[in-house]
């Protein structure tokens, strides 16, 4: 039998097979195995494919004391604690061990599985990788405790474990893949495992053209880096140290080496077959980053049952009962009424609400504008632009109707200059707060608050810098609730924004100052009076938001992508063999 999604199908044997590896994956909301959008998109990606039956395994690392628990004083100062999970409560123990070389003494580890089942009952396996065990070195059982944790030393070590231990893995599970999909250079490592069974015990430098050519033909790569800064880079010598002269000088000779580093995202495009960027305006950084390789585009997208809030999911149920199933049925929505919308926004924005009270104890107003903004407190995605001018924010909220603000994001605790964006927004809420000016920041974000947030928002507000956003999901969660953005073009927006369709553009300028007066705007003149004055057609704009870009800017249309493009663009058909029909008899 096949399997089938209506664009490919595939026969579900060795030959299909897809191992995808991540070195973060949002599988749960109690599992703190994720840091922010990477990590997200990889546990949507594995729904979809649960959804959509593929025939798929995914590798991770166990992370034991999760990414890290953000806390926030009275002045926006971020500290950070642990965040410990029982991975024993939450996965099955495999009974593999497989041991790897790491600086040149053996490092054990075993796979923790968790079952993703999709809406039909098909099981995706969860691998996460552990180094805890009895016979290695204390520092090593340590490997596979934090999420990016530690210094470049302790990095190197983990992607081994996760893409050389993560091959060795699957061989002793007997899970051999046809495609191995690299989410992000972490996981590049691999490349050496895949090659080293392709060589079966020769040495590495006998590697030909050929050898290249097989491990090439397996391998798929996404980046979702267009800041250079961003891409895992390693001293040589430490590198050297810690991969074993063998490896690393096969890396060295195979051009991995870029501006005196080791570079993974050179490792990863080295030796894939196809490379792809996460939309169509990263796809075209990349290529200029990158002007040797060539580099397609597949726009991200999120899970759209697992992001869609719970009165919304009803709506839907209700009204196009297969959506979760085919999510392009989401187009149909054009067709709910408006008023059916208002209300599952109402319901969504009140547990908004009622959650912004028992975090933070700030008493907001359903019938108030309120403004979303949630996301990684990195520089370049700029939280304050929205406080360039405060008088004038001040101004509109008071002439206009009121406007509230809610904002969320946590900082990597290495970054200073992000942490210092978090204390200089939370310092100007103090300042700015009023009767018709409510601003909140939110500590501690995660999955259950990005679901209030993304549900509950009337607008959700996106500033970063460009070129630097490589697609940015948050939006795309919204807009399945029917809210509406209003962003700078960069990412996936570019794609998504029809002006007063599906929500409005801050133009672009070289200066910041007239970037927050086009954003000043479009709050002054736009968005309020609309919201306030035009309720009918606000509601009408929520609804096209949902029919044009939820419907589109989802994981099983991303996948589906994949499939045809990166996974198996040779087994791509245009129609399923059809049965015939029975004779018909008197």
């Amino acid at each position: 039998m096949s399997l089938s999604t209506g664009f490919f199908a595939l026969s579900p044997n060795e030959s299909s097979r897809i191992a995808y590896f991540s070195m973060e994956i949002a599988v749960a909301p109690d599992m703190p195995t994720y840091s922010g959008g990477l990590g997200v998109l990889a546990g949507d990606t594995l729904r979809s494919a649960a959804d959509m039956g593929l025939p798929l395994a995914a590798v991770t690392l166990a992370h034991r004391q999760g990414y890290f628990r953000q806390f926030l004083d009275a002045e926006g100062k971020q500290t950070e604690g642990p965040q410990p999970w029982n991975i024993e409560e939450k996965l099955t123990p495999e009974e593999p061990v497989v041991t790897i070389t790491i600086e040149g003494r053996d490092v054990a580890l075993r796979a923790w599985r968790y079952d993703l089942i999709g809406v039909t009952g098909h099981r995706i396996p969860i691998y996460f990788l552990d180094t805890d065990l009895e016979q290695n070195a204390p520092d090593d059982r340590k490997l596979t405790d934090s999420l990016y944790g530690g210094k470049n030393d302790y990095r190197i070590r983990q992607e081994m474990v996760l893409g050389i231990g993560g091959v060795r893995i699957l061989d002793a599970l007997e899970y051999k893949a046809s495609v191995y999909h690299m989410n992000e250079g972490h996981a590049a490592f691999l490349t050496l495992a895949l090659m080293e069974d392709q060589l079966n015990g020769a040495a590495l430098a006998s590697a030909g053209d050929a050898d290249m050519a097989a491990v090439r033909e397996l391998c798929v790569f996404t980046t979702h880096t267009p800041v250079p800064a961003g891409h895992d880079r390693f001293d040589l010598s430490e590198a050297s140290r810690i991969l074993g002269v063998e490896r690393f000088s096969f890396l060295e000779h195979h051009g991995c080496i870029h501006e005196g580093l080791l570079n993974m995202t050179y490792v990863a495009l080295r030796f894939s077959r196809f490379v792809n960027g996460v939309a169509m305006q990263h796809g075209k950084v990349s290529r200029s980053m990158f002007p040797e390789y060539n580099i397609s585009a597949i726009t991200n997208g999120v899970h759209a049952a697992t992001w869609t809030s719970a009165a919304f999911q009803g709506l839907y149920d209700h009204h196009m009962p297969r959506w979760r199933h085919d999510n392009v049925t989401l187009r149909y929505a054009i067709d709910i009424p408006e008023e059916e919308i208002a209300g599952a926004h109402a319901a969504a924005k009140q547990l908004l609400i009622d959650a912004v009270t028992q975090r933070a104890g700030v008493e907001l107003k359903p019938d108030v504008f309120t403004i979303g903004f949630a996301r990684r407190a990195a520089t370049y995605k700029r939280a304050d632009l929205l406080f360039t001018d405060p008088e004038r924010l001040v101004r509109c909220a008071h002439e206009r109707g009121g406007l509230q603000i809610i904002y969320s994001g946590k900082a990597h605790p290495a970054d200073e200059p992000g942490k210092e964006k978090i204390r200089h927004v939370i310092e100007l809420a103090k300042q700015l707060n009023s009767d018709t000016l409510r601003i909140v920041y939110l500590e501690n974000y995660e999955w259950t608050l990005g679901a209030l947030l993304t549900g509950g928002a009337d607008i959700w507000l996106n500033t970063p810098k460009r070129p630097y956003e490589a697609s940015g999901t948050s939006g795309m969660k919204a807009a399945l609730n029917g809210v509406p953005s209003l962003s700078i073009l960069d990412g996936w927006w570019i794609e998504g924004w029809i002006e007063g369709v599906t929500g409005w553009a801050i133009e672009d300028h070289e200066d910041e100052a007239n970037e927050a007066n086009s954003l000043y705007d479009q709050l002054e003149h736009v968005l309020l009076p609309l919201y306030y004055e035009h309720p009918q057609q606000w509601r009408r704009i929520m609804r096209s938001t949902i029919a044009l870009n939820g419907s589109f800017f989802n994981t099983q249309r991303m996948l589906e992508q994949y499939v045809v493009n990166a996974y198996f663009p040779e087994q791509r058909v245009d129609e399923p063999a059809e049965e015939p029909e029975p004779a018909l008899t008197s």
